[in-house]
C-alpha cells in the first residue's frame, strides 16, 4: 500500500509525542504535522494532502471549528476523503453512537491508547475494518427509552436548570438568577443529568445541543 498522510491534533503535548512515536514506528504511515487546537488542525488539512486524522474529542481554545461532534462535523463535511479517529474518554453511547453516525473510522478511548492505536493501524494497513475494545455504540431504543421520553422524566426545575447552564450559565450564575443555593442547583442539575444518563458536563453539553433540545 502507499504511504498514508497522518495528521494528529491533541493539546496534550505527551498525548501529541505518544501518538507520533506509535505511527512513526510503522513505515506504512508518515505524520504530516501535528496540531493542539481546530484552527491549527483545519489548516493542516487545508495545506497537506492528508489521509488519517487522529484529533482528540476535547479541544481548546473559542475556534469557529468548535470541537466535540461540532468539529467531527465539519471535518466529515468539509474534508470528506479523510478517514477520522476521535480520541476520547468520553463512554456516553449516546455521544459515541452520533460519532459512529457521523462516519468516523474509530473511537479510541485514551485509557487503552497505545494498543489500540497499534491495533488500529495493523487493521488499515491490511485493509481491515477497525475494532475498538471501549464501550460500543448503541442506539436511544437500545437504552430502553427513547429521547422524548428521557426528557419528560425532567421536572420544571431541571428543565429551566438546563435550559440556563445549555445557555452558558455557570450553577453559580444560574442560583444567584433564581435566587437559590448554589448547592440546589447542583443537586436538581445532577438529577437532570441521571435522568438523562449523561456523566459529564461534556456530555450533556452535547447531547442537549446536538439534538437542539432548547431552541
Amino acid at each position: 500500500m502507499d504511504t498514508l498522510n497522518v495528521v494528529i491534533a491533541d493539546d496534550h503535548p505527551i498525548v501529541l509525542v505518544g501518538v507520533r512515536e506509535l505511527i512513526e514506528r510503522d513505515a506504512r504511515f508518515r505524520v504530516m504535522g501535528d496540531a493542539t487546537c481546530s484552527n491549527e488542525l483545519v489548516a493542516l488539512l487545508e495545506s497537506e494532502p492528508v489521509d488519517l486524522v487522529i484529533t482528540d474529542f476535547n479541544m481548546p481554545g473559542d475556534s469557529p471549528y468548535g470541537d466535540g461532534l461540532k468539529l467531527v462535523e465539519y471535518l466529515t463535511r468539509h474534508f470528506p476523503k479523510v478517514r477520522i479517529v476521535v480520541l476520547t474518554m468520553i463512554s456516553n453511547p449516546l455521544i459515541l453512537t452520533r460519532l459512529h453516525e457521523l462516519g468516523v473510522l474509530a473511537v479510541i478511548q485514551k485509557n487503552q491508547l497505545h494498543d489500540e492505536i497499534q491495533a488500529m493501524l495493523k487493521a488499515i494497513a491490511r485493509g481491515n475494518p477497525v475494532r475498538s475494545n471501549g464501550p460500543q455504540p448503541t442506539s436511544v431504543m437500545d437504552d430502553g427509552a427513547d429521547l422524548d421520553e428521557r426528557f419528560t422524566r425532567l421536572s420544571p426545575k431541571e428543565h429551566e436548570i438546563l435550559r440556563l447552564f445549555v445557555s452558558g450559565q455557570s450553577v453559580n450564575e444560574i442560583a444567584r438568577g433564581l435566587n437559590r443555593s448554589a448547592k440546589t442547583i447542583s443537586t436538581q442539575k445532577i438529577s437532570a443529568m441521571r435522568k438523562l444518563e449523561v456523566s459529564s458536563d461534556q456530555d450533556l453539553l452535547t447531547y442537549c445541543l446536538e439534538r437542539n433540545l432548547f431552541n
